[in-house]
């Protein structure tokens, strides 16, 4: 697979991840073994890039990624996150938040317990998952650039973080990624972010990339989610939201077909086309869905073709916000 250089301080991956989180949580049923015959496949076809975080479970799909990578740590990049708190699950649903920290006592406690879920000796990329409003910037990027000095994280990162906040971290310590939701119809970041990142020097890693899911056209129905998933709670996926972006994904698909390929391998070609500092993590938690996101690497898309897809799904054409508005509170800080 092509490799991609994430940031101007040396860390190269594979020009695609794999977004671990769906293997368990927030979508519906898991499969410990599917999924690490997914990871494991996955190492097999040149993917190197795994993304999980602590609050994936909470705290289980770091132990999932540990599992998977045991005996080929030597040709995995390990990213996780910490600073989102959840309680334990409730029965029927999954866990709530109940709050971002960026203190950075809990940041270095939280490291510590990541390493021993993931039986690692470092974290390859290290991210603040939300950005803490009642903590500066600087003293929790101050204490991800003593984990480095400690040796226990390689490189840092910040998630869904505003511009002005990627400016004051990267004084501190040099910042080597920022992640953020990016696809077809969720492209805030070319506003502000992206040209923040490539005047510093900083990579882009788009999760979402396959809109969660929707993007791949295979979602007709709020029926179609199980009791627990997340995406019933979700803005886009309710009522008239969901009927109007089912239409647009709808005029996405219908490009995919005359070009013969799925529409989630569309949607992914688009990403990759948007520079070759952004590397996506699709999820997935099955190896069919792995192979096809693969194969979407090799897919060009012409000029024309771009067009055609602006026009489809103009950007902000999508209805309803990303996330519950409770959520949403915690992005762009």
């Amino acid at each position: 697979m092509e490799q991609r250089k994430l940031g101007s301080q040396g860390l190269t991956v594979s020009a695609q991840g794999l977004g671990c989180m769906g293997m368990s949580d927030f979508y519906g049923t898991r499969d410990e073994a599917e999924s690490i015959a997914t990871i494991h496949r996955a190492l097999d076809m040149g993917v190197t890039f795994l993304d999980t975080s602590d609050m994936y479970g909470p705290f289980t799909n770091e132990e999932l990624v540990g599992k998977a990578i045991k005996g080929r740590r030597n040709n995995v990049v390990v990213a996780t996150k910490f600073g989102i708190m959840r309680s334990q699950p409730v029965k029927g649903g999954w866990a709530p938040i109940t709050g971002i920290s960026g203190r950075p006592e809990y940041a270095r406690s939280a490291c510590d317990a990541s390493l021993k879920r993931l039986r690692v000796d470092h974290i390859d990329l290290y991210y603040q998952h939300r950005v803490d409003s009642e903590v500066p910037i600087e003293e929790t990027v101050g204490a991800m650039s003593d984990l480095v000095s400690a040796g226990k994280v390689c490189y840092i990162g910040l998630s869904e973080a505003s511009a002005q906040t990627i400016r004051r971290a990267h004084v501190i310590h040099p910042v080597t990624a920022l992640q953020s939701e990016y696809s077809i119809w969720s492209r805030d970041p070319e506003d502000e972010v992206l040209p923040t990142l490539r005047e510093l020097g900083i990579g882009f890693v788009a999760y979402s990339p396959l809109g969660r899911g929707f993007l791949t056209g295979q979602i007709k129905s709020p029926d179609d989610f199980a009791a627990d998933d997340y995406r019933r709670n979700s803005p886009r996926f309710q009522g008239e939201n969901f009927t109007k972006n089912l239409e647009l994904v709808e005029q996405i698909t219908a490009i995919a077909m005359r070009k013969g390929i799925t529409p989630g391998q569309l949607a992914l070609a688009w990403v990759l086309a948007q520079g070759d500092d952004i590397v996506p993590i699709p999820g997935t938690k099955r190896r069919k869905y792995l192979d096809e996101n693969i194969s979407a690497g090799k897919v060009t898309i012409s000029e024309d073709e771009m067009s055609e897809i602006a026009e489809a799904l103009p950007k902000g054409a999508a209805a309803g916000g990303r996330y519950p508005e409770a959520m949403m509170a915690f992005l762009n800080r």
